[in-house]
Parts: C-alpha cells; sequence; structure tokens
C-alpha cells in the first residue's frame, strides 16, 4: 500500500537565499539569534550574509565551487550558510568532533576549496589540508561570536570576522539555477558504514523547508516583490496558537547534521523564529532558557526528551509556553511521550517525524493542528506532494499493515549520491528513494517505523526487530536507555542482545526487567544477553550508534 500527502504547496522557483531575504524584509528588527549574550536581528544576519558571499565571490569562490563549515552552532555559522548559497557556491557540513582521518576523507570527497573552522580544531584541519584541495582556512571562536570586533591571528588560516568586515551588506546578483545547483552536500550519518555525500539542489531544500514550514504553520507560500520567500498564516489561532514572527526555540540540533539545517536553522527562519543557541545539551541550562525566553516550541531527539524527564529542574521551571514539540532521528518511545504529556499538558501538540538525509531531511510529520488526530507510535503522515509506498523484496507494494521497506517519493529527494553512480541506482528506482527502513502504513497512512532493515537481525531464520525490544525495555522502571542488536552465532544466526543503563538496579534488578520482557514477546525474539552500560552511544543527531555497539560485541 502506499500513503499519498492530500495537501499540495506550491514551490517558488528560487534558491535557499530567499528563505532569508523575505525574512529580512518580513521581520526585520526582530531577534534571529541569541548566541551567549549577543543578539543578531533577521536585518542584521542578512547584511552579514550578504558580506559574505562579496567577500566569498571577492575570492573567487562562486557557482560550482563548495564551501565547508566546520563549526559547533553559533552566529558565524548562521551568517556563513546564508553566505554560501547567496555567493551561488555550495554549503558541505562538516562535525567539529571528527577524528582527522574521519575529516580528511569528508573533505577530498567534498572537493571543498575553502573551509570555516572553529579555532579549537584548527590543528585537526590544518593537520589534513594536504590531503584535500582546501586551499583558504578561516578560522572563528566562542569569544568572536559574542563580540565580532574581536580578532584572531591564527596563521595561516585567516580571521573570518575579518575576511568580510568590510565587503558590501547589498544583496549580491542571483546566479543559481534552483532545479540545477546544488545547494548541500550533506553527509550521511555514517552510523552503519561510510558516509556518502548526497546532493541537494536549491529546489531539494526550499521543498522541503517549505513542507515542514507550511505544515507546522498552518500556512502557505509566496514570493514578495523582491524575490524573498514568505509563508502566510491561514489556519486560526486556536490551531496554531504560535504564529508567525512570535515563536521562540531552543536551538540544540547541530546544524551540521540534516535535522538541524533545515528543521533547526531554516524552518525557524522561514517563520520568522528567535533561535536561542546552545553548543551541548545540558538539561539544567535548557531547561533554564525555556523559561527565560518563553520557548513556545521544543526540538530534538529522543535521548533529549528522555534527559529532561529525569531531570528534578522539570518539575520546577515554568514550561507554560510551551506548545508543541518536535521529534526525530529516531523513534519516540511511548513512555517518554506519555511522560512528556503528563509534565506540558494535554494541549501541547506532539509531532514526531521521520525522515533522512536522502530527502533532504523529512518525509513524514504527525498533525501540528491542535484539533488534528494523533496516533502516538507513528511517524504522522507524508508531508505536502510526498507518497510513501511499502515494497516488499520484489518491489511490490504490500497489503496495509503488512511489514516492508519504506521508499519515499517526493521533490525532496536528492539528486543522488556525489561519484557513486551504483549506490545512486541501487537507492534510486524508478523515481523512488529505497530508504533501507522497514515500515507500516495503516488504513489512515499514518506511517509506523518498525526498525532499519540493517538493524534488524535473523534469529534461527525468524526476523527479530530490535525497536520492539527496546520499547518495552524503556517502558521498564529503573531503564533510562537501552539498544539492542545482534552477537553472531553460528549454530542461531544471530542473538538479540540488549545493552541497558538502568543506573539505579543491580545485576538481579535487570535480570527481573529483562525476564519481564521476554515475557511479553515470542520465544524467538527473547534477549539472550544482558550488556550493563553507563550510557548509550549516539550520533550528534542522536542516532543510536549500533555500529559501535556490534564491534563492542565483537571484542567482548
Amino acid at each position: 500500500m502506499s500513503s499519498t500527502s492530500r495537501e499540495h504547496l506550491e514551490y517558488p522557483d528560487v534558491a535557499v537565499g530567499a528563505i532569508l531575504a523575505g525574512s529580512a524584509r518580513r521581520f526585520g528588527d526582530r531577534v534571529a539569534l541569541h548566541y551567549q549574550g549577543r543578539e543578531l536581528s533577521y536585518a542584521g544576519l542578512y547584511e552579514r550574509a550578504c558580506a559574505f558571499a562579496h567577500a566569498l565571490r571577492a575570492h573567487g569562490t562562486g557557482r560550482g565551487d563548495v564551501v565547508a563549515v566546520h563549526l559547533p552552532n553559533c552566529a558565524q555559522y548562521a551568517i556563513a550558510y546564508y553566505g554560501i548559497l547567496l555567493a551561488g557556491a555550495t554549503f558541505t557540513p562538516a562535525n567539529p568532533l571528527l577524528p582527522p582521518a574521519e575529516l580528511a576523507a569528508q573533505l577530498a570527497d567534498s572537493g571543498a576549496t575553502v573551509a570555516l573552522t572553529w579555532a579549537s580544531v584548527l590543528p585537526a584541519l590544518a593537520s589534513v589540508q594536504d590531503r584535500t584541495a582546501v586551499r583558504l582556512v578561516l578560522v572563528t571562536d566562542r569569544d568572536q561570536g559574542v563580540d565580532p570586533a574581536r580578532r584572531l591571528a591564527l596563521d595561516p588560516a585567516v580571521d573570518f570576522e575579518a575576511f568580510h568586515a568590510d565587503a558590501p551588506v547589498t544583496p549580491p546578483d542571483p546566479v543559481t539555477e534552483p532545479a540545477a545547483d546544488l545547494a548541500h552536500l550533506a553527509y550521511t550519518g555514517g552510523t552503519t558504514g561510510r558516509s556518502k555525500a548526497v546532493q541537494l539542489t536549491h529546489r531539494n531544500v526550499v521543498a522541503n523547508v517549505l513542507q515542514y514550514a507550511c505544515g507546522g504553520a498552518g500556512a502557505v507560500s509566496r514570493v514578495d516583490d523582491a524575490g524573498g520567500l514568505w509563508i502566510e498564516q491561514i489556519s486560526p489561532p486556536e490551531e496554531h496558537p504560535t504564529r508567525l514572527g512570535t515563536g521562540v526555540s531552543i536551538c540544540l540540533a547541530p546544524w551540521f547534521h540534516a535535522m538541524g539545517t533545515i528543521g533547526g536553522l531554516n524552518v525557524p527562519v522561514l517563520s520568522g523564529t528567535t533561535m536561542v543557541l546552545h553548543e551541548r545539551f545540558e538539561p539544567a541550562a535548557y531547561l533554564a532558557d525555556v523559561e527565560r525566553f518563553g520557548a513556545t516550541t521544543l526540538s530534538g531527539a529522543p535521548p533529549l526528551y528522555a534527559a529532561l524527564l529525569r531531570h528534578p529542574d522539570l518539575a520546577t521551571r515554568d514550561l507554560s509556553s510551551v506548545r508543541g514539540l518536535s521529534s526525530g532521528a529516531a523513534p519516540l518511545p511511548l513512555e517518554v511521550i506519555q511522560g512528556l504529556r503528563r509534565r506540558l499538558g494535554e494541549d501541547v501538540v506532539i509531532a514526531e517525524g521521520y525522515g533522512l538525509t536522502e530527502v533532504t531531511m523529512g518525509a513524514t510529520i504527525g498533525p501540528s493542528a491542535r484539533s488534528a488526530v494523533r496516533k502516538p507510535g507513528t511517524v504522522g503522515l507524508p508531508v505536502p506532494d510526498t507518497e510513501i509506498a511499502i515494497l516488499d523484496p520484489d518491489g511490490v507494494e504490500v497489503p496495509v499493515g503488512e511489514e516492508g521497506e519504506v521508499c519515499i517519493r517526493g521533490p525532496q529527494v536528492m539528486a543522488g549520491y556525489r561519484n557513486r553512480p551504483e549506490e545512486t541506482a541501487a537507492t534510486l528506482v524508478d523515481g523512488w528513494l529505497h530508504s533501507g527502513d522497514v515500515g507500516v502504513l495503516d488504513e489512515d497512512g499514518y506511517l509506523r517505523i518498525v526498525d532499519r532493515k540493517k538493524d534488524m537481525l535473523i534469529y534461527k531464520g525468524y526476523n527479530v526487530y530490535p525497536r520492539e525490544l527496546e520499547e518495552l525495555l524503556h517502558a521498564e522502571p529503573g531503564v533510562v536507555g537501552a539498544a539492542v542488536v545482534g552477537r553472531p552465532q553460528s549454530d542461531v544466526g544471530e542473538l538479540p542482545v540488549a545493552f541497558v543503563v538502568a543506573p539505579g538496579l543491580d545485576e538481579a534488578g535487570v535480570q527481573e526487567v529483562i525476564d519481564r520482557v521476554n515475557a511479553q514477546v515470542t520465544p524467538y525474539k527473547r534477549v539472550r544477553e544482558v550488556v550493563l552500560v553507563d550510557e548509550i552511544p549516539v550520533s550528534a543527531a542522536g542516532k543510536v550508534l549500533k555500529r559501535a555497539l556490534r564491534e563492542r560485541l565483537q571484542v567482548s
């Protein structure tokens, strides 16, 4: 069966820079970014982005060139991101914590000729620069993010602020062809193997931003007289109480990840949201800023919400400003959903979404309107102009309620992988993107993710999906983290092994938990082994690093 969105949007033929251009004219003096006490307005952000674009062009960097951003979330990141795209160049993000060898491989693969890095990780980049095409390194740091007048003398790198300080702040002449030119070279998370460069055009990015911004606000798109992209809210306040230009979000999702770039940066910018930037997740600081700034929206991956529910400040902070929250990157356990509802109230909309880098960011989301039907345990419905099909191994659609591979078709689907024609051909088949995820569609078209195809393990010929066991483990008192992987064993295939974080339980208590979980599943699905750990390893985007857990089993 397939599920097709009943909603349709208009996707103007504009480049990604039009998102900031429109919001700068519309929201002007409204604070766009709050970073370590520094506030930057929408108009100010656009001016600095335009200056950076002009500086890049003056350096000879423009259409067809690739610029890497090797930073944590900060004001300079947003300036550089939009500046790169306004210059006509292609943006490629790099996690600032990448080990040197992985950083070298990614930069070389992307063909980046310019890189913007953080002072503390400059040595890592400098040590591998000769293995890349990077010829200009720009550098900045936290102090400069607070005070742009500060200068850094770290030869041979060039100070970021000095590089564009005297450049014009007028909009650069447009050179981009949105349907053909690449906006992003975004690398897959690498949780199951070597990262691949996903090629995303300006049209892909603008489409996905509109799909989530319009759906989340009950809005439609239009272009202003100067070519800036706007959205207009048509939904009444009782359905979408956070009106455009009034929202506040605590921005934690890393912008070097798809969920951060689209959902944590572009969607808020298009919506006129004030983004309060946090470099890392500290529950006490996060909750304090929700109260201090009156955050209207929370977003993140499941580990963030699980940590908030465990923190004592959750009970004492004023969270009455929160009207909605979204979750992605991994399934949100039902126990966590129930805990959030108890604390935040039934009126708060909890929207779980699903996506992957290959669809720019996302393909589904739970309904955002207050009166809409929600189905906990699902990742919602397809976003506008998107189709979801569930296919068997032969490429045939399966009936309602049956499991199969999740396949996606829509305007946000990637152009392909960079320099990997065989992998592109295997993933993009007849216009459908094969996700590698196992899912089920119900009779109303809501999608439930069963598990990653690559995470599935086979025990005595039976398919075992770790997510089912993980949901049961998360529901047990005392368990604050859990992940299940397979240990290869020749006589049965793979043994289900549970990694469990349960600080208040001893081994006997954990065994009781496992016994209760095993009593709720058929015999072939039972957990056969338990490993107690202090934490479950996750990527910067909040995805469990199952590869790391499997590697741990290999050496144990």
